[in-house]
């Protein structure tokens, strides 16, 4: 079983930066396809970015240009860096390894955009 632990979220004003960091269990992280999601107040999760185990990155249009996703395999790490954030981007966002099909989370970390 992977376990998925988030960190970085929080309080950044209109226009800013933050880093979101995932911590993973398991000793095969390397061949894991890595994501973020985020589920905004009184909305479903909505796929935000994914990285395969080759590197190849995708993302929503709604972050594209904004976001990066990356991952560090000898940390068991993935991040991803938010930029020029607008209000619309508050949500809880939360971690994921998809393992062969099947998805595995973490319990998420609040990133709140607000004047």
């Amino acid at each position: 079983q992977v376990q998925l632990v988030e960190s970085g979220g929080g309080l950044v004003q209109p226009g800013g930066s933050l880093r979101l960091s995932c911590a993973a269990s398991g000793s095969a992280f390397s061949t894991y396809t890595m994501g973020w999601y985020r589920q905004a107040p009184e909305k479903q999760r909505g796929w935000v970015a994914t990285i395969t185990s080759g590197g190849y990155t995708n993302y929503a249009d709604s972050v594209k240009g904004r976001f990066t996703i990356s991952r560090d395999n000898a940390k068991k790490m993935v991040y991803l860096q938010m930029n020029n954030l607008k209000p619309e981007d508050t949500a809880v966002y939360s971690c994921d390894a998809n393992i062969g099909g099947r998805h595995y989370w973490g319990q998420g970390t609040q990133v709140t955009v607000s004047s």
